[in-house]
């Protein structure tokens, strides 16, 4: 990249880590928010002792404002970088994938889904509350939910992903967990894994954060940024959860996916810094998925992000933190338009996706609000393959004065 020179007019531009240097402001770090100590994303670099330590950062790339600090003259636009990466999702998104088995039709399957939903959740209760009470896990409960869980995604691949989409800021550690689970079940059996594998790594993912009930409420639930001392702790999560579950005697394969969750393809993660081919087939799955699911779900600390921007940057990142080929399989498991997305359509409709369809970016979708008339509409189940109407975008509810969660849970009840 060619020298930095001070300009004028607002532009935010993707530069490596290796060309950031004092005088820069940083638009967004390109990375978690748990994955860094800064208080904020958004800063001036003001000198070098600042500028260290962004380069020990776990990231590659980076966005500056190149009206509030220098400029890279020849790098890149964040606008032409989406749009690169909008266009490889698509492409792989659009490869050929295996046909899905469906036994059921989304609605009977949702009533099933429902159920194991509320199961899943008392399961996760009942053990973090027991290790409280000093009792060990019981492994069987959590496996009893994943074959149910397994049992569904086959009938039917979409209605439990689709409840998925349900969340609570308050209960995001139980929420979570279900999620990564149901994720993980789906994904090992897209990728055709043996039934007794994907049931590990399904109990594994129910359990990946189960060490975070050692952690205090008050460093957990914190909506402000976490203190070094703080982020160390938290980072803990992952040997006591570990611990727990030796104590369980676990499988091998469930215990990979908790103790490999936050490891990194390139060796940038925690707790042991693990890089390639040391970490597990399993334990690379989970790192994607985990992401994934943190991303796409409302914190205390930061909003949900829409998926198809979640799937540009594990593309992004595929090229360093995330195995590249599961990484590529993951997104066209997931696809732009995963099962619970709320899309608007040409037609200026509203519609949630319920089921993915041969045509990829043309699922079927329950339509429930007309944003030409301002009004909502009688929910009704409308298949875009084939017809003229298609995805306009993801819709923004808030702009049209819509809570997400209480029309998501009318919409799948």
């Amino acid at each position: 990249m060619m020298p930095v020179h001070a300009r004028k007019g607002r532009l935010i531009k993707q530069i490596t880590i290796d060309a950031l240097t004092v005088g820069m402001y940083i638009d967004d770090l390109n990375c978690g928010w748990l994955d860094h100590p800064f208080a904020r994303n958004r800063f001036l670099v003001k000198d070098a002792k600042t500028l260290a330590k962004l380069r020990a950062l776990p990231v590659q790339t980076l966005y500056i404002d190149t009206e509030r600090g220098l400029d890279v003259i020849d790098a890149p636009s964040r606008q032409e970088v989406e749009e690169q990466q909008q266009q490889a999702v698509e492409a792989i998104i659009e490869a050929p994938a295996p046909a899905p088995v469906e036994n059921l039709g989304f609605d009977q399957e949702l009533v099933n889904a429902h159920e194991i939903t509320r199961d899943a959740h008392r399961v996760i209760g009942e053990l973090m509350s027991g290790i409280k009470l000093g009792q060990r896990i019981r492994v069987a409960a959590a496996e009893e939910v994943v074959e149910r869980m397994t049992r569904s995604l086959i009938r039917n691949p979409d209605a439990l992903m689709a409840l998925g989409r349900i969340r609570s800021v308050d209960h995001y550690t139980f929420e979570h967990s279900i999620n990564v689970c149901t994720l993980m079940v789906a994904f090992a059996h897209y990728l055709g894994l043996h039934p007794e594998t994907i049931r590990s790594i399904g109990t594994g993912a129910m359990l990946h954060d189960i060490g975070k009930v050692t952690i205090a409420d008050q460093i957990l639930n914190k909506p402000g940024k976490l203190t070094e001392e703080e982020f160390r702790i938290m980072q803990g999560h992952v040997a006591s959860g570990q611990q727990l579950l030796r104590e369980c005697e676990v499988e091998p394969t469930a215990l990979a996916v908790v103790a490999e969750h936050h490891e990194r393809f390139d060796g940038s993660g925690y707790p042991l810094g693990l890089k390639g081919e040391q970490i597990s087939h399993y334990g690379h799955m989970a790192a994607i998925v985990d992401v994934y699911d943190a991303l796409t779900s409302d914190r205390c600390y930061h909003d949900a992000i829409a998926p198809t921007a979640v799937l540009r940057k594990i593309y992004d990142w595929s090229q360093h933190q995330f195995h590249p080929q599961l990484a590529q399989q993951f997104i066209r498991f997931v696809g732009v338009y995963p099962a619970g997305s709320v899309v608007e359509l040409a037609s200026g409709h509203l519609a949630l996706v319920l089921e993915r369809s041969d045509d990829r970016l043309n699922p079927r979708v329950r339509i429930f609000y007309d944003t030409l008339r301002k009004r909502s509409v009688e929910p009704y189940d409308f298949d875009l393959a084939g017809d003229q109407d298609h995805i306009h975008r993801y819709a923004d509810l808030a702009a049209w004065g819509l809570d997400a969660q209480p029309l998501l849970r009318r919409l799948l009840r």
